[in-house]
């Protein structure tokens, strides 16, 4: 007796494609959602610590009998505006320096306040052109092209030492936008973007799968010529 081999059955194979198209519409549904979700409790929970500086008999979780999130958030806030609030005045301004100047006294101390004070101030003053610019540069090779942020054109030293002027550009790694590393380029060799720092920074995080929308790009330019 002779046995045929009969290949995968149409309606089978139908089936777990379907399956597969599903399975992957509902994981692009939920993966973002649900870590939207983790990283909104991890922020809660992070801004709940501040109810800690109440006495305990006025805490919401004393008052109201239950614990709800959110209570530290908004202490939070309430702080942060009570203190841009009196440092706006003379008194404030008087007590901000003293404080300074007594960090200014601690060796360690010194050097990280500082640094995060002028971080701060350039990043979060919008006189500032820090990272309101989206450049393009040619890194780490001639024609790879890497997606960089202006933190600063004011390199008065450096443009003395190399006879042009240049720029800093911050380079951030992905998926994790919060490191990277600096590199000073020519200006002319700096392509500036219509891309909001928003769009950058998505593209970044997300690997590059998520892009600008179509209707924001420019026109493609022609290739350059090469010498």
């Amino acid at each position: 007796m002779s046995t045929t081999q009969r290949g995968p059955q149409p309606g089978r194979a139908q089936f777990m494609r379907a399956v597969r198209r599903y399975l992957i519409n509902g994981l692009l549904i939920w993966v973002p959602v649900l870590v939207t979700v983790l990283v909104v409790r991890f922020i809660l929970q992070l801004m709940d610590q501040t109810l800690l500086v109440l006495p305990h008999a006025i805490r919401p979780d004393t008052l109201l009998g239950l614990h709800i999130p959110g209570f530290g958030a908004v202490l939070g806030l309430l702080i942060v505006l009570l203190t841009g609030l009196l440092v706006t005045n003379f008194i404030g301004q008087a007590l901000v320096s003293i404080g300074e100047d007594l960090l200014e006294r601690i060796p360690f101390v010194r050097a990280l306040y500082s640094g995060v004070k002028s971080f701060s101030e350039t990043v979060l003053s919008n006189s500032g052109n820090s990272f309101k610019k989206v450049l393009l540069i040619e890194y780490p090779r001639a024609g790879a092209w890497t997606i960089g942020f202006q933190t600063t054109d004011h390199l008065p030293e450096i443009n003395a030492r190399l006879g042009e002027p240049h720029v800093c550009v911050f380079i951030p790694t992905t998926p994790n936008p919060t490191s990277g590393f600096i590199v000073f380029v020519p200006r002319t060799s700096c392509i500036e973007l219509d891309m909001h720092v928003d769009a950058a920074m998505k593209m970044i995080v997300t690997l590059g799968v998520v892009g600008p929308s179509a209707a924001a790009s420019p026109a493609i330019a022609p290739p350059r010529a090469q010498p």
